[in-house]
Formats: structure tokens, C-alpha cells, sequence
């Protein structure tokens, strides 16, 4: 028998891969596998494997994220948030997981793995305020221990009086210049006067009521003669006038130049108020010693103005002096005792104020103590310490 070399033995399809050839192929799939996901990552601009790769290392501006701001006008759908996102942050707020994405071992966090998550509130952050707090708020304030003051209306101030340079403390009519002047019802002159003994023409003693009454024309001004149209007191007197102060002289004359008398402004001033004469007016105007001076049309009036407290006499109170110009002292003193019978002014105490009551039939409200101090007095007899009411 012929011995024959022993044949290479076949190989079995049954055999188990080895350890190497298994390697291998692990290797191959990994490589391909890794190319595959660098690929990706770059085609998707929300991955950036620059962290992963360099945890040291910042990211390129290339690979950031660009989120996309909706528009002012464009209706701003929902985002969807994940769950591990709390319902409501800053429009700059960034979420960012405590826990890593790939493993726990890894140092890098989670903003380094992914983009940051911009969350974008639907609603304004004022209209998303919850209304519990206005609620808290607004009972805080009412239980607050402050009141709530309430708005009143708000009190006329008066200005202090001008402190005229020849009007000193003690002058007789200083407190009825300082009234009237605080008001502007009397202005002095450039220099810081008020010239108290100075006359009253009728032009100025018009202009003095325009202010201190202030009344609106109810009649049809006279076009006096002698009152040009465009005259500085022309209002004043179409004024004066209507209001029944004062009356013009025949012949449409008024004669604004003439100096007024103090019989003339005590008579103007009972017909502008529309005072009644007393029943016995020269029972009344007899309290004066020099009643026989005053003319015949003025003894109602005066006997008016006398009740209702209008006379003022310096420096003798028995003295009405009706045919002496008046002063600009004097003038004051009357207006003003003819504001406080209007109501518009307080009275004030004055020695030089004549009081005399009318007969009781005449004025039922005379006080009874004014009643039994006129009776205890002889006839013609001032009541002493008189002031006005």
C-alpha cells in the first residue's frame, strides 16, 4: 500500500469567529458608527461636541445657538417645555439639568453637552402677576394703622396788608387801610405811600367801589358830557352808576374831578346797600352836633347810614363834619364798615365807629342791652365804646 501525504483538513462553517476576528469587526462598526454621529452633529446646529470633546474650551460662535425671536406682530404660539422645566421664568432665564446627560461620572455639565433652552413666556410678565397679590395689597392698605385723608376744599388766602411808609401803627385808620389794602381794594402810590389824608375826587371814589363790590352793569351807562370814552374810570363810573352808588348832575355832567364830601360817600353808600331810613331820622342824626349842616335831601340817608354803622368820625365821634371833603383815611374807614354790612368782611372794634340804635318800632332787632344804653343817655348823646356789629 502506497503511503499518501496527509490532505489539509476542511475547514467546518459551524466555527465560532475568534476572539481577534471579533475585535476586529468591533472596532470597524465603532469607527463607522462615530463618523456617522461627527456627521450629524455637524449638520445639526442644536448639538455642539465641542464641550464634549474640550470641557475647558468656549464655543465657537459658528456652532452656538441661534434661537428664533418671534415677532412683534406674529401670534406667539406655546412652547412646549419639558417636564424638567419649571412652568414659568425670565424671558433671559437658562434651565439647566443638576443631573449630567451621559453618565454620571462625567464632570461637565449639562449647558457644556447641550444648548442652552431659551423659554419664551407667552404672556407679559405684568399680565401673568397673580391677582392674590393686588388683593393682598389693597387690604394691607386698608388695615394700615395711617387714615385716609380725605381732600377739602382748599381756604382763600389772604396776602398781608402793604406796609404803607406814612400810615404808622398808631394811626386811627390804620386797621381799615391794612384790611382793604390785603384784598387790593386800596393801593398806595409808587413811593410806598398811601397819603391817608389826601382827597377823594369822584373818579377815584368810583374806582374804590368797582373793587371793593365788584358788581356787574344792570343798566344802561350814561354817556356823561364830560367823561371822555376812553377816560382811565369810565368802567368804574358806568359801574358806580348802574349799582346805584352814585348819580350824575344835570346836563349829563358827572364831574369826576370834584372832590367828594363825606356827606356825599356816607349818601352813596346807604343808596348803593338800599338802606331804609328810620321812621325818625332826625331823632337819629341828632346825635351830632353839627346834625343842622347836613342838607336837606342827605338827612334820610345819613340817618341810615348812621344806624347800620357806617359813620366813622375822627377825631371827635359827635362830629360828622357832612360838608368836609373826605380822606382817603375816611373813605377807607366807610367802605370798609359798608363791606361788613354786606357780610363780606368781619367787624372790627373801633372807638371812632358811631352806634346809634333807631326807635324800637322801627328795627324790632336791636339787642335789649343797646336799647337800655340808648334810653339811659340824654337826647343827643353818643353811647360810648361803640363798635360795629
Amino acid at each position: 500500500m502506497t503511503n499518501r501525504p496527509p490532505s489539509e483538513p476542511e475547514s467546518s462553517p459551524k466555527t465560532a469567529l475568534g476572539f481577534d476576528e471579533f475585535i476586529a469587526i468591533l472596532v470597524a462598526f465603532t469607527t463607522i458608527g462615530a463618523i456617522l454621529f461627527w456627521s450629524l452633529s455637524r449638520r445639526d446646529s442644536s448639538w455642539n461636541l465641542n464641550g464634549l470633546l474640550l470641557p475647558n474650551s468656549t464655543p465657537s460662535p459658528s456652532v452656538q445657538p441661534n434661537p428664533v425671536l418671534p415677532s412683534p406682530t406674529a401670534k406667539v404660539e406655546p412652547y412646549p417645555v419639558p417636564n424638567n422645566v419649571l412652568p414659568y421664568s425670565s424671558p433671559e432665564a437658562v434651565v439647566e439639568p443638576k443631573t449630567p446627560l451621559f453618565s454620571t461620572n462625567s464632570a461637565t455639565p449639562y449647558r457644556a453637552m447641550l444648548p442652552s433652552v431659551l423659554v419664551i413666556p407667552t404672556q407679559s410678565p405684568q399680565a401673568q402677576t397673580p391677582v392674590s397679590s393686588s388683593i393682598e395689597l389693597e387690604s394691607s392698605l386698608k388695615s394700615s394703622a395711617l387714615p385716609l385723608v380725605t381732600p377739602v376744599k382748599p381756604k382763600s388766602i389772604i396776602p398781608p396788608p402793604i406796609a404803607f411808609n406814612d400810615v404808622p401803627n398808631d394811626f386811627w385808620s390804620r386797621r381799615f387801610i391794612d384790611v382793604l389794602s390785603a384784598r387790593g381794594i386800596l393801593k398806595g402810590f409808587p413811593d410806598y405811600s398811601f397819603r391817608p389824608n389826601q382827597p377823594v375826587n369822584r373818579a377815584e371814589f368810583a374806582a374804590i367801589l368797582e373793587k371793593a363790590f365788584d358788581q356787574k352793569l344792570s343798566k344802561t351807562a350814561i354817556a356823561f358830557q364830560d367823561v371822555p370814552t376812553k377816560f382811565w374810570a369810565t368802567p368804574a363810573i358806568d359801574q358806580a352808576i348802574s349799582a346805584g352808588f352814585l348819580k350824575g348832575y344835570p346836563k349829563k355832567t358827572f364831574k369826576p374831578q370834584e372832590n367828594i364830601s363825606r356827606v356825599q360817600v356816607l349818601v352813596a353808600l346807604a343808596s348803593g346797600l338800599n338802606l331804609k331810613a328810620p321812621t325818625s331820622p332826625n331823632q337819629v342824626i341828632s346825635v351830632y352836633k353839627d346834625a343842622k349842616d347836613i342838607p336837606a335831601y342827605a338827612v334820610g340817608k345819613i340817618a341810615a347810614a348812621t344806624t347800620n354803622g357806617l359813620v366813622v368820625n375822627y377825631p371827635n365821634l359827635q362830629v360828622l363834619a357832612p360838608n368836609k371833603v373826605a380822606s382817603r383815611a375816611e373813605v377807607a374807614a366807610m367802605i370798609h364798615q359798608a363791606l361788613v354790612k354786606r357780610g363780606k368782611l368781619q367787624a372790627i372794634t373801633s372807638p371812632n365807629i358811631v352806634r346809634r340804635s333807631s326807635p324800637p318800632q322801627a328795627s324790632p332787632k336791636i339787642s335789649p342791652e343797646l336799647s337800655q344804653t340808648s334810653k339811659a343817655k340824654p337826647k343827643g348823646e353818643l353811647p360810648t365804646g361803640g363798635s360795629s356789629q
